[in-house]
């Protein structure tokens, strides 16, 4: 009985990581550790309320719920899941990875009541949401862009702002501020695009690297 207990938190350890790996490729904060722990976690919660209380039950009288401690791991899951968002200047980021935390507590808990093949399932359709639907309809819809810009000279930076909005391009919002360096004063601008065409974007970056005024310091 011990043993396949075991076999429960391992296969949804498993599970877990196999979600974190592709969140780990993506370079995102909640890696395959992370997704390993709490597919882990969801597990023990579940077998613990499964059969950590045998002895309480055998007292004349007692009744004990399973879907109580289930039930909390939904809730509770949300404040990790709301760890990784982020909002910054009008873009959300995080949204996807707080969904597989949320997907991964759920196979946590269904390899915790040996539904393997449950899990298993779980696991691969979470899979195919990240990657496939991804390459499948990634190229729909807009997309936005926070491009942080810096130069030493103010009228490079005016240039560039000058020249969005664009067909391709919206601005959403932007921001410059100034640096007090030691021999120079330096711009910097934090801009928020709106694209309509993946191609378009790559090439707008490709455009401003060429530009020997403007350098790219971030772009997410």
């Amino acid at each position: 009985m011990e043993w396949n207990l075991v076999l429960r938190l391992c296969v949804a350890g498993l599970c877990g990581a196999l979600i974190g790996l592709d969140r780990e490729y993506r370079v995102k904060d909640a890696g395959f550790r992370t997704h390993f722990l709490v597919a882990l976690g969801s597990a023990l919660m579940m077998v613990v309320s499964q059969y950590g209380f045998a002895d309480s039950l055998q007292q004349t009288g007692m009744g004990v719920d399973p879907s109580r401690i289930a039930a909390q791991v939904v809730s509770g899951i949300g404040f990790i899941g709301a760890g990784t968002i982020i909002i910054h200047r009008q873009l959300v980021r995080g949204l996807t990875t707080a969904a597989s935390l949320w997907a991964t507590a759920g196979i946590g808990l269904a390899a915790g009541a040996h539904l393997y093949l449950l899990a298993g399932i779980a696991t691969l359709l979470t899979l195919f949401g990240l990657e496939a639907l991804s390459l499948f309809f990634g190229r729909l819809g807009q997309r936005r862009l926070v491009l942080v810009l810096s130069s030493e000279s103010r009228k490079a930076l005016d240039r560039v702002l000058t020249n969005l909005p664009t067909d391709d391009f919206s601005l959403l919002s932007y921001e410059i501020e100034t640096l007090h360096e030691p021999q120079n004063l330096i711009f910097r601008a934090t801009m928020v695009l709106r694209s309509r065409k993946a191609t378009a974007t790559d090439h707008y970056v490709t455009t401003l690297r060429t530009d020997p005024e403007i350098m790219i310091e971030q772009m997410f």
